[in-house]
C-alpha cells in the first residue's frame, strides 16, 4: 500500500484537507482522514503541497514538434522519425504533471497506432493516450495533409466507419478553416450542414463522440445544431470581430456540449505571421479569452483545458500548468481552472469513470505541487511529483520534497 499525504488535496471538485490518499494495484482506495499506515505500507508526505488528480490535456497533437511550421513536416516524418517526436512529446507532459493526452489530429492513425503498440508496452511509466486519427476535413480543408479529406455525404459516413473500425476515442472534425493551413478560411465552415449532421449521426450509431475545431461563431453554431459533444478553441470570430451572443451561450449549456479553449501560450514567445495577424485582426487577446471562459463557465458551461501543444513555437507540448494559469485573470477561480483539467477534462474525453478525481477506484494518477494551487494556480508549476497508475515518474531534475 502507498500513502500519499499533503496538507491539502483537490480530488478533482472539492477542497479537501487532513486527509490521505491510499493506492494499491494501481488504483486508488481510498482518500480519509486519520488512516494509520501498517507495518510495510509506504508513507509519501508531501508536507505544504497540493495533491491532485494528473492534469489531462484534451487537445494535443503529438506528431507535431512543437516549432514553427510543425504541421507542415509531420505528413512528411519517417515511422522513426515520428515516435521520436512523440516521445519527446510525452516527457514534456510527464514534467508538466499532465497524466493523460488527447491527440486530437495526427497523419494516417500514426499516433492511434501508437496508443495501441503503448498499452502492451513495458518500462516506466507514461501518459495513457487518447487518440482521434487524422482530423475529417474538406478537400484542401486545414490539415488536409494529415490524410482525412472527405466530400460528400456517402464519403464522410464511410470515413467515419472507419474510424470506429479503428476504434478510435472520438472523431475530430474541422469545422471551419484553420491559420496554420493556408489557404483555409479561418472565418467560414468548411462543410455544408447535411454533411457536418451526417458524421455526427453516423459517429454516434458507432458509439463515438464527435469534437469540432471551430475558430468563427457560424462554424461554432452550425455544429452545435449538428449535434457535436465538443468545441476547440471557441475563437467566436465574426464579419464584425469577436461577439457570443447569449443564446448561444444557453444552447451550448443546454445541449451539455464541451468547450476547450486552447488557451495556452509559452511565456515570452512570439506567434507566427498568420496568427499575430489574426490575433491583431480580432484584438484577441489571452485574457478577453479568459473573459469568455469565466462568461461560460457562470452561465453552466462544461470547459475542459487542452493546450493545442505541438503546432508551433507557441504552443511546445506540456503547457498545461500555463494553460490552467492564464484563466485566473480572466475571472476564472483557482479551483474552476484546476477542474477544467482534470474532472471535466476526464468527463470531456469520456474516461471521467476512471480518472480526473481522485476517489476509490480511479487510476491513480496523481500530482503533488508546492504550494497551495487552489488559491495561487501558479503553485501548479512547481511539479514535487508525478504518479501514473501508482508508478512514480522519474523526471530528470526533479527532487522530492
Amino acid at each position: 500500500m502507498l500513502v500519499l499525504r499533503a496538507e491539502r488535496v483537490f480530488d478533482g471538485e472539492r477542497v479537501l484537507r487532513g486527509v490521505s490518499v491510499l493506492i494499491e494495484d494501481g488504483r486508488i482506495v481510498g482518500v480519509e482522514s486519520g488512516t494509520d499506515p501498517a507495518p510495510g505500507w509506504e508513507v509519501v508526505d508531501f508536507g505544504a503541497a497540493t495533491l491532485l488528480p494528473g492534469l489531462i490535456d484534451t487537445h494535443v497533437h503529438l506528431g507535431g514538434d512543437g516549432a514553427d511550421g510543425a504541421l507542415d513536416r509531420m505528413p512528411a516524418y519517417s515511422e522513426a522519425e515520428h515516435d521520436a517526436v512523440v516521445d519527446r512529446a510525452l516527457r514534456a507532459h510527464l514534467a508538466a504533471g499532465v497524466t493523460t493526452v488527447r491527440d486530437l489530429g495526427d497523419r494516417r492513425f500514426s499516433v492511434v497506432d501508437r496508443r495501441d503498440r503503448e498499452r502492451g508496452r513495458g518500462g516506466g511509466p507514461r501518459p495513457g493516450i487518447l487518440a482521434a486519427g487524422p482530423p475529417l476535413t474538406s478537400v484542401g480543408g486545414h490539415c488536409h495533409a494529415f490524410g482525412g479529406e472527405v466530400a460528400g455525404v456517402p464519403a464522410i459516413r464511410a470515413a467515419v466507419r472507419e474510424r470506429a473500425a479503428r476504434a478510435v476515442d472520438v472523431v475530430k472534425v474541422m469545422a471551419s478553416g484553420g491559420t496554420m493551413t493556408a489557404g483555409t478560411d479561418v472565418t467560414a465552415p468548411q462543410f455544408p450542414d447535411a454533411g457536418l449532421r451526417a458524421l455526427v449521426e453516423e459517429a454516434h450509431a458507432n458509439g463515438l463522440r464527435v469534437t469540432a475545431h471551430a475558430h468563427p461563431l457560424a462554424a461554432i453554431e452550425q455544429a452545435v445544431a449538428a449535434g457535436v459533444d465538443g468545441l476547440e478553441h471557441f475563437s467566436c470570430l465574426t464579419a464584425d470581430g469577436v461577439s457570443l451572443p447569449d443564446a448561444v451561450v444557453e444552447e451550448v449549456a443546454r445541449r451539455g456540449v464541451f468547450v476547450c479553449p486552447t488557451i495556452a501560450t509559452r511565456p515570452g514567445a512570439v506567434p507566427p505571421p498568420r496568427v499575430q495577424e489574426m490575433l491583431e485582426r480580432y484584438g484577441t487577446t489571452t485574457v478577453s479569452r479568459a473573459r469568455i471562459v469565466a462568461r461560460l463557465l457562470r452561465a453552466g458551461v462544461r470547459v475542459a483545458s487542452g493546450t493545442d501543444g505541438g503546432i508551433n513555437g507557441t504552443k511546445p507540448h506540456g503547457l498545461m500548468p500555463h494553460a490552467l494559469a492564464e484563466l485566473v485573470p480572466g475571472g476564472v477561480t483557482p479551483v474552476e481552472a484546476l477542474a477544467t483539467g482534470t474532472s471535466t477534462a476526464a468527463l470531456s474525453c469520456g474516461v471521467g469513470d476512471r480518472k480526473g478525481f481522485l476517489r476509490p477506484g480511479f487510476d491513480a494518477d496523481v500530482l503533488a505541487v508546492a504550494g497551495d494551487a487552489t488559491a495561487d494556480i501558479e503553485a501548479l508549476t512547481k511539479v514535487a511529483a508525478v504518479f501514473v497508475g501508482g508508478r512514480r515518474v522519474l523526471i530528470p531534475g526533479l527532487t522530492a520534497m
